[in-house]
Parts: structure tokens; C-alpha cells; sequence
């Protein structure tokens, strides 16, 4: 059994619509609307909304105020969450999520504290220090870029959480936390597609594609 922890409350500065993030309007909708799709086709029904402050939960979830940071967020939905086994833990800036990203990463957790979603890394990197000049090329066969969802033992998820703010602060995703704990962490391979909105050019691609969905005849 498990729970899903929707993290909806970053401002959206950076997309300058004058609205928090998960709100904007997306091939009619809001973004977050789309990932509440996805997360229930993949049979979850127990969903916790982090929310900016003013909004209301959508329908059938439960609502809890954002914190000051990403993942004081998750920690406040946790608490909320009804009991579980599992906790899914996705960014609703990531509006193209399919119901198998979900499945995919609860599966995963046959073997590990917390399996995560991520993308091969197919550019070549590098590493630079504040000069900028390269230090090192780094072997990309290796390295993966990280998306969400992002699923957890939730006893393993809460034991990662319950650290001080500062640390909560320097968490750029939860799985760092269960690294940072000592639990196993699985990676379980996605594609580029379930990319992150964060900017207008970012907005302007995922309403297209959305939209696209929409029309085609599978979609009614």
C-alpha cells in the first residue's frame, strides 16, 4: 500500500506568470492536474498536496501548507499522510509523468530503501571549479540525471527527514537525505521527457505536448 506526497508549493518566479507554479494553466488545466492523473491511473488514491499559501487541495487529496523549503514540504505531507508501506514523492513541475514512472518505482523497492526515477546523462561533462576553468571529465556511462517520482520505504523516508533545517535545506531531493542516512538508493531508468518546468520556454514545450495528447483519439 501506498501513499503519494504531491509537492506543489514553489512560487514559480522564474516562469513570471504571476502564479504559483503548479497552477498555471496547461492545455486548460493546471499543471498539477496532469500529475494527479498520472499518480492515480497507477492505483494510488491516497494523495497529500503540499500547497502555497491561499490554495485549497484539489479534489479528493489532502492539503498541508508548504514549508520554506522543498523538503520541509515533504516532511509536513508526510505527517499527513494516511498509514502506508511506501510514500511516492513527485514535483508537480514535472507534468508529463506517465502512470508507469510510479509503478516502475515502487517495484523497485523490493531492493532498496528508495528507488528513484532518472534519465541517462548523454552529454558529455565536465567538472569546473569558480574560475571555470575543467578539472576533470566525468564518465557519463555512470551518471544519471535525476527526476521524480521518487519512491521510499516510508520508515527509511521519516528517519531521512527528521534532521535539522539547515540540513533539510541542502537537500536538492529527498534521496539525497536517505543517502545522507546510510539506505540504499536504486536507480530506475526514464527518459528526458519527464522534464521539469521551470522555465517560459519549458512552459511553452509542455503545453504543446499536452495539448498534442489531447487531440489524438486515444485521449477521449
Amino acid at each position: 500500500m501506498a501513499v503519494a506526497l504531491l509537492v506543489a508549493a514553489g512560487s514559480g518566479e522564474r516562469l513570471g506568470a504571476g502564479r504559483p507554479k503548479a497552477f498555471v494553466a496547461l492545455a486548460g488545466r493546471p499543471m498539477l492536474a496532469w500529475s494527479l492523473d498520472a499518480i492515480r491511473a497507477a492505483g494510488i488514491d491516497d494523495i497529500v498536496v503540499a500547497l502555497p499559501a491561499g490554495h485549497d487541495a484539489p479534489e479528493g487529496c489532502i492539503g498541508i501548507a508548504g514549508g520554506a523549503t522543498r523538503s520541509e514540504s515533504v516532511r509536513a505531507a508526510l505527517a499527513a499522510a494516511p498509514p502506508s508501506d511506501a510514500v511516492v514523492v513527485h514535483d508537480a513541475a514535472r507534468p508529463l509523468v506517465t502512470p508507469e514512472h510510479f509503478t516502475a518505482a515502487l517495484e523497485a523497492l523490493a531492493h532498496a530503501d528508495c528507488a528513484i526515477a532518472a534519465a541517462p546523462m548523454t552529454d558529455t561533462v565536465k567538472e569546473a571549479g569558480p574560475d571555470r576553468l575543467v578539472s576533470a571529465t566525468l564518465d557519463r556511462t555512470r551518471l544519471w540525471a535525476i527526476q521524480t517520482p521518487q519512491a521510499f520505504r516510508r520508515a527509511a523516508l521519516a528517519g531521512a527527514l527528521d534532521v535539522a533545517a539547515d540540513v533539510l535545506a541542502q537537500a536538492t531531493d529527498d534521496a539525497w537525505l536517505v543517502e545522507r542516512a546510510g539506505g540504499t538508493v536504486r536507480v530506475v531508468e526514464s527518459t528526458p521527457a519527464n522534464f521539469k518546468v521551470t522555465t517560459p520556454h519549458d512552459l511553452r514545450l509542455v503545453d504543446h505536448l499536452l495539448a498534442d495528447r489531447l487531440s489524438r483519439p486515444s485521449a477521449h
